[in-house]
């Protein structure tokens, strides 16, 4: 019995350790170390009011992602270099996204020749079901095969359990807007106006 509290504690210490552990290999994921510029790389701290962007100068690098589309194709990142680019968390199981998703194929249908592109990011759904919805929504952006949310758990704080989430980057790579709510299809159109007129 004397020994039960010595088993605790060095489950514990080893718990800690390992949590120790965790947070020092994350710290790096999802960058690119080699291409990186003076640019704070981006950690949520708070979403942005819809409609509304981050400032630019308080704005921080997106990191790399590489993965999957719904069509079996590779995806890198750095097809996005250039572009504004809106970046949506999804899943067939969500039902306000049966709503945005909708009117988020009606704005990239006005902005795809702008500079402006629009990039999918399935989340926690299975392929077949993911690929019935974008059908049935008629979706003709590009979208990500994500069930782990390994995009999401790359940009450092955001929360990835909240979907739909819809985050903007600018024409630099930066992370210009965290919408963490429905993004209505007005507010949209505002905030890419904006991000347009950003030359």
């Amino acid at each position: 019995m004397a020994d039960t509290p010595t088993r605790r504690g060095l489950l514990a210490a080893a718990i800690v350790a390992a949590a120790l552990l965790l947070l020092g290999c994350s710290g790096s994921s999802g960058t690119n170390a080699s291409t990186a510029t003076d640019a704070a790389e981006f950690d949520f701290s708070e979403a942005t009011p819809l409609g509304q962007l981050i400032p630019a100068d308080a704005r921080e690098s997106a990191p790399a992602f590489s993965g999957e589309l719904l069509d079996g194709s590779e995806f890198d990142s750095q097809s996005l270099d250039g572009d504004i680019t809106v970046l949506n968390f999804w899943g067939s199981w969500c039902a306000p996204c049966r709503v945005e998703t909708p009117e988020f194929q009606a704005v990239y249908t006005d902005v795809a020749d702008s500079g402006v592109q629009f990039l999918g990011v399935d989340v926690k759904d299975q392929r077949n079901l993911a690929q019935a919805f974008v059908d049935r929504v008629g979706a003709t952006y590009p979208s990500m095969f994500d069930p782990r949310g390994e995009v999401a758990l790359a940009f450092r704080g955001f929360p990835a359990n909240v979907v739909p989430t819809t985050i903007l980057l600018d024409r630099d790579g930066q992370v210009a807007a965290v919408y963490v709510a429905v993004v209505p299809e007005d507010d949209l159109r505002t905030a890419l106006d904006q991000l347009l007129d950003e030359g």
